[in-house]
């Protein structure tokens, strides 16, 4: 990356940009249509409005047909920032509180570097991905025949860590990243006067009790080798100060590494709640859904892309701990092999999802340099 100096400074001003003109999911307009406008910029194919505001840009050089994907998300959430940057927020209630402002900026210097560059033999598809927060923008993407009308052999991602040094890179194979399962438990029965509890037969006591019954899921009801996590997130009920509530919901995510463990969360759950009804004379209903699938990188794919990170990276770790969090990138290593990768975003950073987050500018060089480099190795010029 020869021209790193003036990279730095034009990816800088993109990240700025988008910083201060976030979009929620499936709302990604504006950033969608600078997207597509940079990558045309630099010669490549580009088509809009894939699964909604998704961008695939290609980029083609030399005899070979063996293509590769390299992705990046591109939408933000609804957290009002805290931050006083100059680039803060100009979007009231949403901000760029997870980096997707850098990942986008990140892939686009790449496609720059490798449409100016080369260095390559084969075709990369650079995947600018929609509603990643939500779980739906690569099915989406998928849905709308992603992989028949762009079809690629890998695929790859990068996502900022706080707490890692800028410049580290670390992954490992197989699973890195939870599924996330969501919850509602909806209990009915009968409210009425604060003074009179027995003149019906009110589901504030009963919901309560679930919410400490559901963490014995995992403490008692899961084997001790499984990783699990059963989190309430929210109690909302129909009472008020004097009057008892006649209906309740409970919501609230879990997050497991494997299918089965999901299915006994969800079997384990069901019978809790079934026991609470019976026992306080109510009813009950449970709406669970599983939103997103594990994330599991390939191992010879893994071994590849830190290789190609070690000539340039000042640390490259292959025995990164697995995370709860989950990460929409898992839907397209359901159908193709791939690996995700971590890069740091410093060791002061806020955390992710966190009002006063921002991407750390000095990452994005190296974010690029990862991008190239992985492109590079599995489509070697001969």
């Amino acid at each position: 990356m020869s021209t790193s100096s003036s990279l730095q400074q034009q990816m800088t001003l993109w990240r700025h940009d988008l910083h201060q003109h976030p979009e929620f999911g499936f709302e990604e307009a504006r950033t969608a249509a600078f997207v597509a406008e940079t990558l045309r910029s630099f010669g490549l194919a580009v088509t809009e409005g894939i699964g909604g505001t998704g961008i695939v840009g290609t980029l083609k050089m030399g005899m070979s047909n063996r293509a590769i994907a390299l992705r990046a998300d591109m939408d933000a959430l609804r957290i009002t920032e805290s931050g006083s940057s100059q680039w803060k927020s100009r979007s009231p209630g949403t901000m760029h509180a997870c980096g997707h402002d850098g990942h986008t900026a990140m892939l686009l210097g790449a496609a720059r570097t490798l449409a100016e560059e080369g260095g390559f033999d084969g075709t990369i598809r650079f995947i600018f991905q929609p509603a990643e927060e939500w779980g739906r923008g690569a099915l989406a993407m998928l849905d709308d025949g992603l992989l028949s009308r762009f079809p690629f052999d890998e695929i790859y991602g990068l996502h900022n860590m706080p707490g890692l040094p800028v410049g580290h890179v670390e992954t490992r194979a197989g699973a890195i990243m939870a599924a996330e399962d969501n919850f509602e438990i909806i209990l009915k029965g009968l409210g009425g006067h604060a003074a009179r509890p027995q003149w019906g037969r009110e589901v504030l006591v009963p919901a309560c009790s679930l919410v400490m019954d559901l963490q014995t899921i995992v403490s008692r009801r899961l084997s001790p080798a499984d990783v699990a996590v059963v989190s309430v997130t929210e109690l909302v009920t129909d009472g008020t100060r004097n009057a008892l509530p006649g209906t309740a919901s409970i919501k609230g995510d879990a997050r497991s590494f494997r299918p089965e463990v999901s299915a006994r969360i969800e079997e384990e759950m069901r019978m809790i709640v079934a026991g609470k009804a019976t026992q306080y004379a109510i009813r009950s209903e449970i709406i669970y859904t599983r939103e997103f699938v594990p994330l599991l990188n390939d191992a010879e794919l893994t071994r590849e892309a830190l290789s190609a990170c070690i000539p340039f990276s000042a640390r490259v770790s292959d025995d990164c701990e697995p995370m709860t969090g989950s990460e929409d990138f898992a839907r397209f290593l359901s159908h193709v092999p791939g690996c995700f990768l971590f890069i740091g975003n410093g060791e002061s950073s806020a955390p992710l999802h966190n009002p006063s987050y921002d991407f750390n500018d000095q990452a994005l060089l190296h974010g690029a340099a990862v991008h190239v480099a992985i492109a590079r190795r599995r489509l070697p010029c001969v």
